[in-house]
This record gives structure tokens, sequence and C-alpha cells, in this order.
């Protein structure tokens, strides 16, 4: 959790609270940001229920997370915890897609 000006402890440096904002913001955008993406996965669910297409994408899954891999390792970020991410919000889609395509969206 995130510790706002009226929580901080007095004592606490000015340096953490800077650093704790910018954890805030980016963690807001990291909603928005996820918030946008399940609104275009929820229309390509649609369109996949439309065409009677599977809801799950194995061969666009698989080039999905050799790119988002690459992606983290060139961010420095590890790319093991890049695809434990990705899996999770694939996982998600996936049954945001079933639902569709039972109907029960």
């Amino acid at each position: 959790m995130s510790d706002s000006p009226s929580e901080t402890p007095v004592d606490t440096p000015a340096e953490l609270v800077r650093l704790r904002s910018s954890i805030d913001n980016i963690d807001a955008a990291l909603v928005h940001l996820l918030a946008e993406r399940f609104k275009c996965t929820q229309q390509v669910g649609r369109l996949k229920a439309e065409h009677n297409l599977p809801p799950a994408d194995p061969a666009r899954e698989e080039r999905q997370i050799a790119r988002l891999r690459m992606l983290a390792d060139e961010a420095g970020l590890d790319p093991v915890f890049a695809e434990k991410f990705l899996n999770f919000i694939i996982a998600e889609v996936i049954h945001h897609h079933e639902q569709i395509a039972s109907g029960g969206e």
C-alpha cells in the first residue's frame, strides 16, 4: 500500500516520499493501461464469438510471450517475471472470451 502525505511520518526522508509518490503514479497508470487492454480484449472476445473462433489462440500467445520476454530483457526487467505476469493476464482474457462465447458477457 502507499503512504499518502497525511500517513507519512514526519521523519520520513523526502526522497522516500518522492519515490513513493512516483510509485503511486505508476500504479495508477498500470491500472488504467490494464483497463484499456481489457476493453480491447473484450472486443476481441466478441469478434471471436461472432466468427465461432476459439477463445484461446496458443500460437499468438506463444509469440506474445516471446515478444514480452524480449522487451522485458531490453528494459532490464526479469523476463521470467514478465512471462508470469503475461500468463496471468492471458488466463483472465481467455476466461472472459469463454464467458462471451457462452453468452454470459
